[in-house]
């Protein structure tokens, strides 16, 4: 019987994509139109807090004269500026990341940088100035990616100390949310500077609603609730309107009067209107050089430094966990397109001083999409224009007061220390330095202060132990600028300087 053939079957080939598929490879990356929509929504409700946290952190704040961020005259009423101003920037940013490095990734106001920019550097000149600041930590940023000194700036501090600055940064955010809360208040005499409450003990109205808020988003958290710090954020402004409304408690200073136990920022209660048409009063509230004149060269130096640090460095450390989270890494441990995404988030630092409302930063909580399913910069585009929309709702803001808010801002201080067990605590030599850091940002309030006497000592104990070629140039130059910025009066007074 003689042998049947048949020919070999034909397998078409796929047709290439087109349309979005084809823009933001959705199918090439495993992914669905319908995953990325649903990741987009959930990062933006993960991390839509800032619209809401960012006005209370920088809105209250004052600069040197005493003016408020927004022209405002304290009562609240710039902080619908300020969000509208915070969303605007987060969405447009959003959206550039999506659509020109196609990554997953979120951008807004970073919280400790805004602190930072609020408590640390506006009390020492105008808001303009400490903006113009921030405009120039994103050029230079930028200025380090495309020519690739971002290596050796990355290679230049010890990985365990550039932890260290971000557990510090976590204790000091945490520190403002109790502070802010009427948590931890200072005694004003006796050799104790701070205690719990007014008198040792938890009291007032506004302070339990601060707790409870605490419980509230701990909860959430542990339950793995996504969008758990908003909704915490609303569940306790709620609470917190019934409060109001119920004890008529009012604000801790009204006029002449003062109420130790009053709410701390804003007074709960419904606005008068809940959409609005966006005020973008921030816009153009910079001055590119003014801070050299107001603080001097050498200050306004350390002080860019300083943002260029925390801002560059949490940015490698947060697109990689996005990556690694999305199964995007190449063999060296780097997304695809790295350095796009690190060019729209330097413009994102400089965009953000532009707008007023402080250095705009990849979110970390841009994981929350990536675990919906996200996979491309469509996610991105999704949650820019949730945040575009969500500037109609800006009024919504001044029903918020900061024991509402703040609880947040603890949460995240647990999160940014958990980073704290990568540190070598048996190495003394990068221990003591860590130590320094860590405790110095909140003991002094400062930021600056902790970074610095982490540098100054890592410098020392390399001399003391007789490695001081071991250190890295740049490290030096960083020590040597700190020293000069801790005895700038003692300086300027043995210079006869004013």
């Amino acid at each position: 019987m003689a042998q049947r053939t048949t020919s070999p079957r034909t397998i078409p080939p796929t047709p290439a994509a087109t349309g979005l598929d084809g823009f933001f490879q959705i199918t090439q990356r495993g992914s669905t139109l319908a995953r990325e929509i649903r990741g987009g929504v959930v990062t933006f409700f993960t991390m839509a807090y800032i619209v809401v946290l960012n006005p209370l952190i920088l809105g209250f704040a004052k600069d040197h004269s005493g003016a408020f961020l927004g022209g405002g005259p304290g009562d609240g009423s710039n902080l619908p500026a300020i969000a509208a101003g915070t969303a605007l920037v987060a969405g447009v940013m959003t959206i550039l990341m999506g659509v020109v490095a196609n990554y997953p990734l979120a951008l807004a106001t970073g919280l400790g940088l805004n602190a930072f920019v609020a408590f640390s550097i506006a009390s020492q000149m105008t808001w303009a100035d400490a903006m113009g600041l921030v405009v120039l930590e994103g050029a230079i940023i930028l200025i380090l990616v495309l020519t690739g000194f971002r290596t050796a700036v990355f290679h230049a501090v010890p990985a365990q100390l550039k932890v260290a600055i971000s557990v510090g940064i976590g204790l000091f955010i945490a520190l403002i949310g109790f502070v802010d809360a009427g948590f931890v208040r200072r005694t004003g005499a006796g050799p104790v500077p701070v205690q719990l409450g007014t008198d040792g003990f938890v009291n007032g109205w506004p302070t339990f609603v601060f707790v409870i808020g605490l419980v509230i988003v701990i909860a959430l958290w542990v339950r793995k609730v996504k969008g758990a710090i908003l909704i915490a954020i609303v569940a306790t402004t709620v609470i917190a309107i019934i409060v109001e409304a119920i004890g008529k408690i009012g604000p801790q200073v009204n006029g002449d009067k003062v109420n130790p136990v009053g709410w701390n920022l804003v007074v709960p209660g419904f606005p008068d209107k809940v959409i609005d048409t966006p005020h973008l009063d921030t816009i153009g509230t910079f001055s590119l050089f003014g801070s050299f004149k107001s603080v001097g060269v050498v200050a306004a130096v350390l002080l860019i430094f300083t943002l260029m640090l925390a801002d560059f460095f949490d940015t490698m450390g947060t697109m990689t966990a996005i990556g690694h989270e999305a199964g995007l890494l190449d063999k060296d441990g780097l997304p695809p397109r790295t350095e796009a995404i690190l060019v729209v988030d330097s413009i994102a630092a400089a965009a953000g001083g532009m707008a007023g409302v402080s250095s705009n930063t990849s979110y970390i909580e841009s994981a929350s999409g990536v675990g919906e399913g996200a996979r491309t910069g469509l996610a991105s585009v999704v949650t820019g224009v949730l945040f575009l929309l969500s500037m109609v709702f800006a009024p919504l803001v001044q029903i918020i007061p900061s024991e509402a808010a703040v609880p947040a801002l603890v949460l995240v201080g647990f999160l940014m220390m958990q980073q704290v067990k990568e540190i070598s605590w048996d190495d003394l030599e990068i221990a003591i330095p860590a130590f320094l850091t860590i405790v110095l940002m909140p003991f002094t309030y400062s930021i600056t202060v902790g970074i610095g006497a982490g540098f100054v000592t890592y410098a020392l104990i390399h001399v003391i132990r007789g490695k001081a070629r071991e250190l890295h140039p740049l490290m030096w130059l960083c020590s040597a600028l700190f020293v000069v910025y801790f005895a700038i009066d003692p300086i300027k007074s043995l210079l006869g300087a004013n």
